[in-house]
This record gives structure tokens, C-alpha cells and sequence, in this order.
């Protein structure tokens, strides 16, 4: 979902850990690139589910629907492929993840 964001630390303690202080955290929150539009740019997710206006919260039966389309569209794209290429497709999508530097 669009409003949404992913980490293994929240930004407060990621900057509390680092800069020994909270007063870091919008420092933080940038450096673990969490938001939606990051894990997009990464490759961590396929797409961003929009959400109504003003977030999922305001409009939850809206924002169901939107998930359940999203689902379907890619269940009907996936039941299509063979296990060997639904094997296939999945370990390119694993080698693509994230952002390497060597």
C-alpha cells in the first residue's frame, strides 16, 4: 500500500543506535529507504497498492478492494505458468533484490 513502510528497526531507534539520540530519526528513516516508493525502486515489491484518499484507515472496505483486484490480477497471471517457471521467475526476482555495491 502506498502509505505504507518496511524495516527491521524503526527510525527512532535506528538513529538512537547511530547518533545515540532520537533527534536523528528523519536522518534515519531516509538512510532505510522504508517508504513504498523505495522498496519499489529496489525490487523488493512489484507494485504499490493505492490506497483512498487520505490513507486505507479512512476508507477500509475501499482499500480491501483495491488489495483483493491487485491479488487476483496477479494469481491469474501466475496460475498461467509452469512450476518450472514460476521456479524460475521467482529466483530472478530474489537476484534482482535490493542494491548492491562491490
Amino acid at each position: 500500500m502506498e502509505n505504507t513502510w518496511y524495516s527491521v528497526i524503526s527510525p527512532e531507534s535506528c538513529s538512537s543506535i547511530l547518533w545515540r539520540s532520537w533527534e536523528h530519526k528523519e536522518e534515519a528513516a531516509e538512510a532505510l529507504k522504508l517508504t513504498a516508493e523505495d522498496m519499489k525502486k529496489q525490487k523488493l515489491i512489484d507494485g504499490i497498492i493505492k490506497e483512498p484518499l487520505g490513507g486505507a484507515h479512512y476508507n477500509r472496505e475501499k482499500a480491501f478492494k483495491e488489495v483483493e483486484k491487485t491479488i487476483l490480477k496477479a494469481y491469474k497471471e501466475l496460475k498461467e505458468l509452469t512450476p518450472k517457471e514460476l521456479v524460475k521467475q521467482r529466483m530472478e526476482k530474489y537476484a534482482n533484490m535490493g542494491v548492491f555495491k562491490g
